[in-house]
């Protein structure tokens, strides 16, 4: 078929069909005569085929306009009903949404807002992935991504949902041995749990008070997981960022 597939002209044509003549079948649309039979023309140059006998009194199909009024009827109306479906869906939402996010911040945060979510929509499934990894999300073919700290260059529409403040943890007994005026300058000296998730690991921005200070940090573990890199820093084996 030299050209794409034109709804508009199925149209005019079972229109035609159902009402006998192009005069009927014109003001049925609310359009000129002429622009039916202009379509119904380019219609038959298309499939190279003639579907209508066209005398002065009367329009008559033809075998192959019979067999094509047939066919072009499924066709329209299943695309009536795609249309249909997808507006019904713009209204209340359905089908399966997958989304990830990291591993600690999706149970403890979007676990909650899923369920809500769920509750508003009972039409919807959520599939979720909650890992420290990055995902692409095209080739994952994932709907939403949800990501804790700095956003890399990326073709995907992003949307910033808030903000959160990371702060330095240490476990009782590791952060009693250290000195009470300890500075981020210091930090390089100090044992570190780090998680390779993060971006930066060997180093971090300090900002207090309005100055803010890039210091060199010194992992002594790494950890892939966030809830592992927090079990590591409660057990005492270095400070973390949290």
């Amino acid at each position: 078929m030299a050209e794409l597939l034109n709804l508009n002209r199925l149209a005019y044509f079972t229109t035609v069909m159902e009402t006998g003549s192009f005069t009927a079948a014109a003001n049925r649309l609310g359009v000129a005569k002429a622009v039916v039979s202009h379509q119904i023309g380019k219609l038959e140059e298309e499939l190279s085929a003639t579907l209508l006998q066209r005398t002065t009194r009367r329009v008559t199909p033809t075998e192959e306009g019979r067999l094509f009024y047939d066919r072009a009827m499924i066709i329209l109306r299943e695309a009536e009903a795609a249309y249909g479906e997808i507006s019904r869906g713009a209204v209340e939402p359905s089908g399966t949404l997958r989304l990830t996010a990291p591993l600690d911040y999706g149970t403890k945060m979007v676990a909650p807002v899923m369920a809500a979510y769920l509750r508003t929509y009972p039409q919807m499934r959520v599939e979720a992935i909650f890992d420290d990894a990055v995902s692409n999300l095209v080739d994952e073919q994932i709907d939403l991504g949800i990501r804790v700290g700095w956003l890399t260059d990326s073709s995907n529409q992003a949307r910033r949902l808030g903000t959160i403040r990371q702060i330095v943890v240490a476990s009782p007994g590791f952060a009693a041995s250290l000195p009470p005026d300890l500075t981020p300058r210091q930090a390089k000296s100090l044992a570190w749990v780090g998680n390779t998730q993060l971006r930066g690991i060997g180093q971090w921005l300090f900002s207090r008070d309005g100055e803010t200070v890039l210091t060199e940090l010194n992992p002594v573990l790494m950890c892939d997981k966030s809830p592992a890199a927090l079990a590591c820093v409660l057990v005492g084996i270095g400070l973390g960022v949290f």
